[in-house]
C-alpha cells in the first residue's frame, strides 16, 4: 500500500479535498494508495476532526512543546515514519521545515503555495500580487526543497485578479483552484510510484 501522510495546521480544506477525491476515485483499489494519517502541529486543528470522522489516523504534535525546530522536526519525522509514507503532503502546514527533515523525505514531500511560483514566495501572496498590479495570480504544487517555495513545479492553475479584489476575495478564488490541482498532483505522483 502506498501510504499518504498529510500535514496540516488548521481547517485542512485541501486535506479534506484530497481525502474525498481518494474516496470518490477509489485510489485504494485503483492505485494501491490511501491517506493513512493526518498530522497537525496544532492540537486544536479542525482538520483533525474531519480526518477522524473518515476513519483516518489523526495525531497532533504541538510544536510549542519542543525546545527547538530541529527537535520538533525529529519527532515529526518519527511520527510520520510510523505510517510508512510513500508521499508526505503539506496542506496548510504552517511551519518552515529544517533541511534535515526535507532531505529525509527528498522526492516524496510536496507542498501547495498560493501564488504562481516563482513569484511571491513566502507569506501574504495575495496582497503582494494585488499591490504589484498583477492581472493574474494562482496556485502552485511543488516538490519541497530546503529552500522555501522553490522546488520543482508539479502543477499550477491561474486565476484573474479582478478590479476591486482584496486579498480575501483573491484568496477565495485561488482556493477553488487549489482544490482542483492538489488532488490531481497527488494522483499523478501515486500513479508514478
Amino acid at each position: 500500500m502506498k501510504n499518504i501522510v498529510i500535514l496540516i495546521s488548521g481547517g485542512g480544506s485541501n486535506m479534506a479535498t484530497i481525502v474525498r477525491t481518494a474516496q470518490q476515485e477509489h485510489w485504494e483499489q485503483r492505485y494501491g494508495a490511501r491517506v493513512a494519517a493526518v498530522i497537525s502541529n496544532k492540537p486544536d486543528a479542525a482538520g483533525l476532526v474531519f480526518a477522524r470522522e473518515q476513519g483516518i489516523a489523526a495525531e497532533a504534535l504541538d510544536h510549542k512543546a519542543f525546545a527547538s525546530r530541529e527537535a520538533f522536526d525529529a519527532e515529526l519525522a518519527a511520527t510520520i515514519d510510523r505510517h510508512q509514507p510513500a508521499l508526505v503532503v503539506l496542506a496548510g502546514f504552517m511551519r518552515i521545515l529544517t533541511p534535515g527533515f526535507v532531505a529525509h523525505y527528498a522526492g516524496r514531500l510536496i507542498n501547495i503555495h498560493p501564488s504562481l511560483l516563482p513569484a511571491f514566495t513566502g507569506l501574504h501572496t495575495h496582497q503582494r500580487a494585488i499591490d504589484a498590479g498583477c492581472k493574474f495570480a494562482g496556485v502552485t504544487v511543488h516538490q519541497v526543497t530546503a529552500e522555501l517555495d522553490v522546488g520543482p513545479i508539479l502543477d499550477q492553475a491561474v486565476v484573474p485578479v479582478l478590479p476591486g479584489d482584496t486579498a480575501e476575495t483573491l484568496a477565495a478564488r485561488v482556493l477553488t483552484q487549489e482544490h482542483v490541482i492538489y488532488p490531481r498532483a497527488v494522483r499523478a505522483l501515486i500513479q508514478a510510484l
